[in-house]
């Protein structure tokens, strides 16, 4: 792919993330690409391609004015209240600029519902706060230009370093026990891999609601189990957590916005990766 810096500015709000540095890493050698970072380090603090940006006490504005982004890409952390006044000035400013907006969304828009999976076009339902929060921003970017939106649904997203895998490793090593929920259904995915669609969604001017998530499900139990494989030699306790006595399903499947074959991946490509 050949470099085209002039194609593109974008601006990773979370660039210092698990999810939002992997994208930085992956858009980065393409297109021109900034990002924000909240605690301050020597790495981000001589990178001039990286602004400091605390959500609560900062104006996204000023950032957008100065790096004037054609793509914001949210993936970004911190209070609910003042990530929403944020992406209003988003909105305001894509209305004003033309920017596309890709929004990292979650599989618990949908935790309202456990008989079954989710697609693109199923109605939103949340009984966490984190899932009503998500699903705000989604409502709000959804009423702009339908080409300038991208919500990006994601599943649990795992990576060598992701958080989730540290936390694991974590317990391990001080003989802690591991959670798992034998009830739960759902996918998973690769930081590599989200990466990796989410170039291909810029480069092909995609639109519309995704569910990047494995294309098929697992029990979240037995997943975990077959992660510890990886990372730990046997000896490890488990801390089994029934939050239903019947399976529940919390997993974002596609059915109308499908990825090139290249693109998708299984659970048992997640764990693959997570070998090498």
């Amino acid at each position: 792919m050949k470099k085209d810096l002039n194609k593109h500015r974008i601006l990773i709000l979370g660039g210092s993330g698990f999810i939002g540095n992997a994208l930085y890493k992956e858009l980065g050698p393409y297109f021109r690409t900034y990002g924000t970072y909240r605690t301050p380090k020597r790495v981000y603090e001589t990178n001039k391609q990286f602004f400091n940006y605390n959500v609560e006490e900062d104006d996204v504005y000023e950032i957008l004015e100065a790096c004037r982004p054609t793509i914001i890409i949210s993936a970004m952390r911190g209070d609910f209240h003042a990530q929403t006044i944020a992406h209003q000035h988003i909105v305001e400013y894509a209305l004003e600029h033309g920017s596309r907006i890709l929004f990292l969304s979650s599989a618990n828009a949908f935790d309202a519902y456990s008989k079954y999976p989710s697609y693109e076009l199923d109605k939103t339902l949340s009984h966490s706060k984190y899932g009503h929060f998500k699903i705000k921003i989604e409502n709000m970017l959804l009423r702009l230009p339908k080409k300038q939106v991208a919500v990006l649904r994601l599943p649990m997203v795992f990576g060598p370093n992701s958080p989730r895998i540290q936390e694991i490793k974590q317990l391990v090593g001080e003989k802690e026990p591991v959670e798992i929920f034998p009830n739960l259904i759902m996918n998973v995915t690769l930081d590599k891999k989200v990466t990796q669609q989410i170039h291909y969604i810029i480069n092909r001017n995609k639109y519309g609601i995704f569910h990047l998530g494995s294309t098929d499900l697992v029990h979240h139990d037995e997943f975990i189990k077959n992660v510890l494989k990886i990372f730990a030699n046997g000896n490890v306790k488990f801390k089994h957590v029934y939050t239903t006595n019947e399976d529940r399903y919390l997993a974002v499947l596609p059915k109308f916005n499908k990825l090139p074959k290249h693109l998708q991946i299984t659970s048992d490509g997640v764990l693959e990766e997570l070998q090498k």
